[in-house]
């Protein structure tokens, strides 16, 4: 049984990499095949879903699938595309199919299955969400540019319209902190609470630093920071708090190279530094942080 994302310490939402992760694996059992039938075991999760949703799919093949900062883009032959939403406990389980030279026979129903795409290959999809704030909804895949999840939506960190003179230009006079700034969806698209601290423990900046008062030099080298730390995490399959599981069941490995999250009281792992990592609150959120390497 494979299964796709993410609870923490209290629980949150999965971030760009455990959704690209997710997507990327179950695109081989779902890109260029017919959902041969699509179950919809409840009217609702986060939001309810869109009118008639299991006719919509059923018997539609999928074209491809896609990222759009935290949400999974599915494109179907009637011009129409699937969002998904993983929500904070959002699992995709696939069964049905051969990994290797092994089969993964179909699970009986489990409680919280709340969406089940029945492939025409013969894999079967299970959206499993027991906290239910997930989302799927369907849009004019030509308008899906104005949907209300993503009309505001800046431009994806690892895209080429994310670059230096944008960043410089969009946080130029902010009076907000540069980790809120970070977590901002409508600066930049995806980049979630884990990924910011250690984006900016790279830098050397402080969390609660305001972002206008931050040299345009120092701003532009987030940029490349924050294309790295991504890649790195896309490449060790995310971040594995508690249950979070890539598609083929094994558990994600950057979590073992955290610099700044979810350390606090832990030695710096700069050379020569040793002072403890520091955890503060901003908005919500923690934030873990060098307070001698970060200005």
């Amino acid at each position: 049984m494979h299964k796709g994302v993410v609870t923490s310490k209290g629980a949150r939402m999965p971030e760009l990499p455990e959704v690209e992760t997710v997507k990327a694996g179950i695109a081989p059992v779902m890109e260029e095949q017919v959902i041969a039938r699509a179950d919809v075991n409840r009217p609702d999760l986060r939001w309810p879903f869109p009118d008639r949703m299991a006719e919509r799919l059923t018997g539609k093949r999928v074209l491809g699938l896609r990222r759009r900062s935290k949400y999974i883009l599915i494109d179907l032959d009637s011009a129409e595309t699937l969002l998904i939403h993983l929500g904070m406990s959002g699992r995709m389980l696939i069964s049905g199919h051969v990994v290797g030279e092994f089969h993964q026979p179909h699970p009986a129903p489990a409680k919280h299955d709340h969406v089940v795409f029945h492939m025409g290959g013969g894999a079967r999809i299970t959206f499993n969400d027991a906290r239910r704030f997930g989302a799927m909804d369907l849009m004019a895949t030509a308008r899906q540019d104005d949907h209300w999840l993503i009309r505001d939506l800046g431009p994806e960190p690892l895209g080429n319209t994310f670059n230096e003179t944008y960043l410089i230009d969009r946080l130029k006079g902010r009076n907000t902190p540069i980790k809120s700034a970070l977590l901002d969806q409508r600066i930049v698209a995806g980049l979630g609470n884990i990924y910011v601290c250690e984006v900016l423990f790279r830098a050397g900046i402080h969390p609660r630093r305001k972002a206008g008062n931050i040299s345009a030099r120092r701003i532009a080298a987030l940029v490349p920071l924050i294309r790295d730390v991504l890649s790195e995490a896309i490449a060790a399959g995310g971040s594995s708090l508690r249950d979070y599981r890539q598609s083929d069941g094994e558990l994600g490995y950057f979590q073992h190279v955290f610099q700044v999250y979810d350390r606090e009281g832990a030695p710096c792992v700069t050379a020569d530094c040793r002072k403890e990592i520091q955890r503060i609150v901003q908005s919500g959120r923690s934030s873990f942080f060098c307070p001698q390497c970060q200005r």
